[in-house]
């Protein structure tokens, strides 16, 4: 009799335990992944609070004196449809003079593609680029009730690029250009096989993987070690939205990229870690240069260093586009 009321309290903790891992992986699920109002992130201790032309705290700072500018643009509004049969939406603005050249504008978590329009804005009206603003999956206009973290992205990508393609000839030139989740992007898009059209890849504050960012924001945020909570989210992102934090990787994609990359990060940011530009630096297997930004948070070397992050990506653009 006492051996099987053990074995009924076992049993109960047991069903708890699950329980709570349950509830545990859905609650982080729809706090980090499911696509609706990111609250959490006006308490995050790593992010100044910042305001968008919605007034939405988000890690991607958008400079207001841009504001104007983006909205008063006359975009034509492109689509796509995914893999998935998602339905997807960019915005399309020529260059102030003809031009084959070409940036694609990703952009940072819970924002969307005009939040780009400051950095749409120097490509445009200095370099004479066209600019092209997805709004990824789960964002913006496009459809999806997920966040991809760039993984499913990286695909999306591709398609916009073999779009855009067809759109401005063979002898188009583009570059790709990311901040914060944007920056991760497209270094998940680096890792495919992509056109010869494309020729550089400018990444701002992107991590290193999806596993990395989640369990780095886990234990500062919650204060909570990464197993198991973590690992089942993981697991459950994969049921619901079919990726796994693990395969999210940038250090792995840009292991293969063929594609030059300059690497951006600010020596303050303790959003994505400052280490983590490092280590992606250090694994990346094609051409490739180093640009940091001392004192600059997340998502902010722009603002704080402007003339020197815009010579920046002017030098490392000039080796391998032509002008």
């Amino acid at each position: 009799m006492k051996k099987k009321r053990i074995l009924i309290v076992i049993l109960i903790i047991l069903i708890i335990f699950v329980g709570i891992i349950i509830y545990g992986s859905n609650y982080f699920y729809n706090i980090a992944i499911a696509r609706n109002k990111k609250t959490f992130l006006a308490s995050n201790p790593d992010l100044k609070k910042k305001e968008s032309d919605k007034k939405d705290t988000q890690p991607t700072p958008i400079p207001k004196k841009s504001v104007p500018w983006v909205e008063e643009q006359n975009y034509q509004t492109i689509e796509i449809t995914s893999d998935d049969n998602l339905k997807l939406k960019a915005y399309y603005l020529k260059a102030t003079e003809p031009s084959n050249k070409l940036v694609i504008l990703a952009h940072g978590y819970t924002s969307k593609g005009k939040d780009m329009g400051f950095l749409g804005k120097f490509y445009n009206e200095d370099l004479g680029y066209n600019i092209l603003m997805p709004d990824d999956r789960g964002h913006g206009d496009s459809e999806g009730d997920y966040i991809g973290f760039g993984w499913p992205d990286r695909k999306d990508y591709v398609k916009w690029i073999e779009l855009m393609i067809e759109k401005l000839g063979e002898n188009c030139e583009i570059v790709l250009h990311g901040i914060s989740m944007g920056g991760a992007t497209v270094m998940m898009v680096s890792g495919e096989k992509l056109p010869e059209q494309v020729k550089a890849i400018v990444e701002d504050c992107g991590y290193t993987s999806v596993f990395d960012q989640l369990s780095y924001q886990f234990s500062r945020m919650y204060h909570l070690p990464e197993f198991p909570l973590l690992h089942t989210t993981s697991l459950l992102t994969k049921v619901k939205a079919g990726y796994n934090f693990w395969e999210a990787s940038s250090i792995k994609q840009v292991e293969k990229s063929k594609t030059p990359i300059l690497f951006i990060h600010g020596t303050e940011d303790t959003f994505v870690p400052y280490e983590m530009v490092n280590e992606l630096y250090e694994s990346c297997n094609s051409e490739k240069d180093l640009f940091i930004v001392e004192g600059a948070g997340h998502g902010a070397c722009y603002s704080t260093d402007k003339e020197g992050y815009e010579n920046k990506v002017r030098e490392f653009l000039r080796k391998f586009i032509e002008y």
